[in-house]
């Protein structure tokens, strides 16, 4: 099958970071369908052949294990072209549409690793230039507009000159081998499905925590946030992989009816609720690694009066049959004590204890997601025999961890998360791609939150980088009786 795959914002920070690394994993691991041509697309005056020595001395800044050898890049680099194009003059599409009629590709693929403000403009010119044609699929990269009357809007545009179908809205949390895990751990195994509900399960964490503050990208994270950047969109879709029912097949929009249901359950929000269960917070100077570090205000490209969040705590529930009473609490945030993404399911303890527990001990599966991929299940266990009057006799129990290291077991050397969708997007499987409603109800679910600190005076609570946030998100999780896993 031969495609195109056209990269706007071809030499923008997303494609030489993440997206032509991947696409080379492809390539070098022979996934990369036969007949394929890259094309970037950016506002330079350049030929192809520059365009490939640009891109060459990118990946010198990649990881070791992904960079191509001189051979590798020779043979990957006779696939990429490049395309000068302003994306805002109508003129310069129909020169796209000219190069692309060339080779009449089986797929053409638009990736649009833009700002989120010219996806419609994108689409309404691709469409004037006769280019939405039923060979066309498009990406959308997050964030889909900065609220929901934005998402909608772009939504709307993007729906009148192609189909569902045809839309690719790209969360790469759902393309990780960890949250493919997650579904196989939950869908192919018959172990834990009975456990997974109200009765056995106490409450649910889902921690992403990142070292890094925000680097280059001041001016982008300023007007977006944590909320925006991470809860919204990955931190929901983690949550609804853990709450949704299983669906009826492995179809797509099967698997996404099953998640829609699990956003529309999540309780609303009131005054109350706002006040009590949401937390943001703003890195201050700190130590990370023993190297001191600025404040957010400090980074460059940052309003240095901002009211940005770089940290979001909170509960929530999720109000049906399987999950009420039933509290998820979500953390996220920059310059945190460590990188960590990892979703805990505490189970609630037997309902009669006829051995002597140690305090604040339960069963716990830790789905580990990054950097390290793979589950740890706690248990209880009979340890050394002490007899005594403190536990008459009885055999004490001693935490005990069962711990499965996917890159161990598999290898390290796995799918990575842009190469699976990539590869996805090109065969037309849209199971690890959001929908439209999908959206829409997470942004409804969240704007209460963004409205409700436009309203605070008090704006984001300091904390000082390298810790795990403000006091205030272990004060909200304590007031129910639990801590984050890390202070467990």
């Amino acid at each position: 099958m031969s495609f195109d795959l056209v990269l706007f914002g071809g030499t923008g920070d997303l494609a030489w970071r993440k997206l032509m690394p991947a696409l080379f994993q492809a390539f070098r691991h022979g996934n990369l369908p036969k007949g394929g041509r890259i094309i970037g697309v950016g506002r330079d005056e350049q030929s192809d052949n520059q365009y490939r020595q640009w891109l060459k001395a990118r990946f010198d800044d990649v990881e070791l294990a992904k960079r191509p050898s001189p051979e590798e890049f020779a043979r990957f680099a006779e696939l990429i072209a490049f395309q000068r194009m302003d994306l805002s003059r109508p003129a310069d599409y129909p020169l796209l549409a000219a190069r692309l009629a060339e080779r009449q590709a089986d797929t053409v693929v638009m990736y649009l690793a833009t700002a989120p403000s010219l996806f419609t403009t994108v689409c309404e010119q691709l469409a004037g230039a006769g280019l939405n044609t039923p060979r066309t699929r498009v990406v959308l990269e997050k964030p889909l507009g900065h609220d929901l009357a934005s998402n909608r809007a772009i939504n709307a545009t993007v729906g009148r000159v192609l189909s569902e179908d045809q839309v690719f809205r790209i969360d790469h949390y759902l393309g990780k081998p960890s949250v493919q895990n997650l579904f196989a751990l939950r869908f192919g195994n018959a172990l834990f499905e009975p456990l997974w509900r109200r009765e056995t399960i106490s409450h649910i964490e889902i921690t992403m925590a990142e070292e890094l503050g925000v680097e280059k990208r001041g001016s982008f994270y300023d007007h977006t946030g944590a909320l925006r950047d991470m809860v919204q969109n990955h931190a929901l879709q983690l949550l609804c992989a853990i709450g949704m029912e299983p669906p009826i097949a492995a179809q797509a929009d099967d698997i996404r009816n099953e998640k829609l249901k699990v956003l529309r359950s999540l309780k609303p929000w009131t005054p109350e609720t706002l006040q009590q269960h949401v937390v943001r917070g703003q890195y201050a100077r700190g130590s990370v690694g023993g190297v001191a570090v600025p404040g957010y205000l400090e980074e460059p490209g940052v309003n240095p009066a901002s009211t940005t969040e770089t940290f979001v705590a909170l509960r929530t529930e999720i109000a049906n049959w399987r999950w009420a009473g039933v509290p998820f609490y979500i953390r996220t945030g920059k310059r945190l004590g460590a990188r960590d993404a990892r979703i805990v399911v505490n189970f609630r303890a037997v309902p009669h204890a006829i051995f002597p527990v140690p305090a604040g001990v339960a069963n716990q599966l830790v789905i580990n997601l990054q950097p390290k991929d793979g589950l740890e299940l706690h248990l209880l266990a009979q340890g050394a025999h002490k007899r005594g009057a403190a536990n008459q006799g009885l055999p004490s129990l001693s935490p005990v961890h069962l711990d499965l290291d996917f890159d161990s077991r598999f290898g390290s050397e796995r799918v990575g998360a842009y190469e699976r969708l990539l590869l996805d997007v090109i065969d037309g499987r849209l199971n690890l791609f959001v929908r439209s409603d999908e959206q829409e109800q997470a942004w409804s679910w969240v704007e209460p939150i963004l409205q409700h600190w436009q309203a605070d005076p008090q704006g984001p609570r300091p904390y000082a980088a390298g810790s795990w946030g403000p006091s205030a998100s272990s004060a909200m999780i304590a007031r129910d009786g639990y801590c984050w896993h890390e202070e467990a």
